[in-house]
């Protein structure tokens, strides 16, 4: 008898459960309903655009610079004329250490530099007289490869350098002995993406030029034929 009375007593129990869930679940249906028809509505994904032509640089490479290297350097082959493969941009900031502020106005300035988001970088060692512990942040750098690289080389030769003040042309030494080319940069604001008036602070960066050449001649040819202004031999020594 015990039994019978708490069955019955549970049953209105979970009848009356059950109707308010009905009650409610209708409510609970429409809510569900509205809030799935709210976010089926989804944002719609900016805008790409694709290049329909191809950088100039890269163009003049393909069409006239390679017959030109070749005959040059005396290949019989196409596929041994030297090419372009990546171009890193490294901007250091050993200010970082006292002033973490510093590093965010260089990643951004690097990025406009150079149209591709830069990854920043951390001191691998401890160095007591310097104040640096390993995992510090240190600087920031960018590789580019592709249309980017060569849209990066054409601004480099054609716009930027030829704003430094009392520009004279680069060192043709500052190679690596296998064809790969180093340029220091003193000042940021040789490139048009900079704005004077938005900088907080002159800083330096170093573009490294990676190739395919073998020796520093076919690197130095390569790199003379696609725009980069050197400095003559007789010059070189004079300024030595």
């Amino acid at each position: 008898m015990a039994e019978e009375k708490i069955k019955k007593v549970a049953k209105p129990a979970k009848q009356a459960k059950d109707g308010g869930d009905g009650g409610g679940g209708a409510g609970g249906g429409e809510a569900k309903s509205k809030k799935k028809a709210k976010g089926s509505k989804k944002s719609e994904p900016p805008p790409v655009y694709k290049r329909a032509t191809p950088p100039r640089l890269k163009a003049l490479y393909a069409a006239e610079i390679k017959a030109k290297l070749m005959k040059e350097l005396g290949y019989t082959n196409i596929m041994q004329v030297p090419r372009l493969t990546k171009i890193s941009i490294n901007m250091g900031m050993g200010e970082a250490v006292s002033n973490p502020k510093v590093l965010e106005s260089a990643v951004e300035e690097l990025r406009l530099i150079s149209g591709q988001g830069p990854v920043v970088t951390k001191a691998k060692k401890d160095i007591a007289n310097f104040k640096l512990r390993v995992g510090l942040k240190i600087g920031c750098m960018v590789t580019l490869r592709g249309d980017t690289m060569w849209e990066f080389l054409d601004r480099l030769v054609s716009v930027a350098l030829p704003r430094v003040r009392d520009f004279k042309g680069v060192s043709a030494k500052a190679f690596d002995g296998r064809g790969n080319f180093s340029l220091g940069i003193r000042e940021q604001i040789i490139f048009p993406e900079i704005e004077y008036d938005n900088i907080d602070t002159v800083k330096g960066l170093n573009v490294t030029i990676v190739t395919t050449a073998r020796t520093d001649d076919e690197g130095r040819a390569l790199l003379r034929h696609l725009g980069m202004p050197f400095r003559s031999r007789a010059k070189e020594a004079v300024a030595a």
